[in-house]
C-alpha cells in the first residue's frame, strides 16, 4: 500500500481508505473485524466511519477492534451533522450538537482524540462561523487532530476557507464528495477549488454503489440481492446506454489489464493527482482483497484517455469556457464541452 500526503498537511494515509458504513448493517461484527484486520494487513491505515452509520454501531465497532491495535499507527475518520436522536438540538452544526456529538463518538470508539473530524454537509439553520469555532475549539483542545468537510458544494466551501483564513482559526484539510466514472460532475467546481486550496480528497462511492464493480452486464435483469437491484429507481436511472458503453469499456480495460472492473474503476480515481484516497466499503473480506487489488500499479495513458471519452459529461455555460484549457494542463479529467 502506497502512502500520500493529506492535502497540505503532514498527515499520512494510505491511498485507500477503508470505509466503515457497512459495519453494523451488511458486515456483521465479526466480518468488520476480519475486514480491518485484513486492510491493517495490507498496509491500510485510514478508517473512515460516521456516527449515523449503523446510529453509532459502526463507531463502537471500530472502537471495540482499535483496542487491540496500536492506535497511534491508525487515522480514524468520523462525522458530525445528521441526526442522532429525536430532540431539537440532536442535529445539525451547532456548538451544542457538535461538542455533544464529539464526546459520544470519543466514547464508542474508545479513544481520546479523532484522527480527522468531518462534517457531513452544509447547515443551513447554524451560522458558519459558529460551526468553523467550534471545530477550531477542538483542534486545539486536543481531542481533534484535523477537520475536514464532506458534500459541501463549491461557494460553501470555499465561503468556509475565506472565513476560517480571516479568523486564523484552523482551515479544513479535505473534502469527501462523491467522484466516480459515472458522477463526474465533482469536477466542475470541487475538485479545482480543492486542487487551488491544497486540500486532500477522499471520494465516496467509487464504484457508484455497485455499478462499476463488473457485476453488471448489458442486457441483464437487476440481480435482487444487491444494492443495485434492490432499488427499482436505481436501476431505471443508470439502465442506459450511457452507462452500458461504460461498463463495457471498462470490462475490456480489465480484462486487457488482468484486473478486475473495481480494480480498473479505483485506478482510474488514483490516476487523478488531486485525489488522496478513495473510500472503499466491504461487506465482506473477498470483496475488500478485490478492492485492494486497485493499488501498487497504474493504467496506462491510453487506457485513462477510453475511460475518460466513455464518461465524459457534456458541460454549459459556464462550464464550457475554458475546458480546452483544462484538458491541456492534464491535472483534471477531461470534461466533454
Amino acid at each position: 500500500m502506497q502512502y500520500r500526503l493529506m492535502g497540505k498537511t503532514g498527515l499520512k494515509v494510505s491511498e485507500l481508505c477503508l470505509g466503515a458504513m457497512t459495519f453494523g448493517q451488511t458486515a456483521d461484527e465479526a466480518e468488520s473485524q476480519r475486514i480491518m484486520n485484513r486492510f491493517a494487513e495490507a498496509q491500510g491505515n485510514f478508517i473512515d466511519t460516521a456516527n449515523v452509520y449503523t446510529r453509532g454501531v459502526s463507531e463502537e465497532i471500530v472502537g471495540r477492534w482499535l483496542q487491540h491495535q496500536q492506535r497511534d499507527s491508525f487515522v480514524i475518520a468520523t462525522k458530525v451533522r445528521f441526526g442522532m436522536g429525536d430532540g431539537p438540538n440532536d442535529i445539525g452544526l451547532s456548538r451544542k450538537h457538535i461538542l455533544s456529538s464529539v464526546e459520544a463518538s470519543l466514547r464508542r470508539l474508545r479513544t481520546d482524540y479523532i484522527d480527522l473530524f468531518q462534517v457531513h454537509a452544509w447547515d443551513p439553520l447554524t451560522p458558519l462561523a459558529e460551526t468553523l469555532s467550534t471545530l477550531n475549539d477542538l483542534v486545539h483542545k486536543g481531542v481533534v487532530r484535523y477537520i475536514g468537510v464532506s458534500n459541501f458544494r463549491g461557494w460553501q466551501l470555499q465561503k468556509a476557507i475565506d472565513l476560517s483564513r480571516q479568523m486564523g482559526w484552523e482551515a479544513f484539510t479535505c473534502l469527501q464528495p462523491q467522484y466516480n466514472l459515472l458522477c463526474r460532475a465533482t469536477e466542475y467546481e470541487l475538485l479545482p477549488l480543492c486542487e487551488d486550496a491544497g486540500l486532500g480528497v477522499i471520494p465516496w462511492s467509487p464504484l457508484r454503489g455497485g455499478w462499476l464493480s463488473g457485476k453488471f452486464r448489458r442486457g441483464m435483469e437487476p440481480p435482487a440481492n444487491t444494492r443495485v437491484g434492490s432499488n427499482q429507481d436505481n436501476w431505471n436511472r443508470h439502465n442506459n446506454e450511457f452507462t452500458w458503453n461504460l461498463v463495457d469499456t471498462l470490462l475490456e480495460i480489465a480484462e486487457q489489464s488482468d484486473k478486475s472492473a473495481a480494480q480498473v474503476a479505483l485506478n482510474w480515481i488514483l490516476s487523478k493527482s488531486v485525489i488522496t484516497a478513495p473510500i472503499i466499503g466491504a461487506r465482506n473480506v473477498p470483496q475488500l482483497e478485490d478492492n485492494l487489488g486497485a493499488s501498487d500499479w497504474s493504467l496506462t495513458a491510453e487506457q485513462i484517455d477510453r475511460l475518460n471519452r466513455a464518461s465524459e459529461m457534456p458541460v454549459s455555460y459556464p462550464y464550457d469556457l475554458g475546458a480546452e484549457n483544462q484538458q491541456r494542463s492534464g491535472r483534471l479529467p477531461q470534461i466533454k464541452a
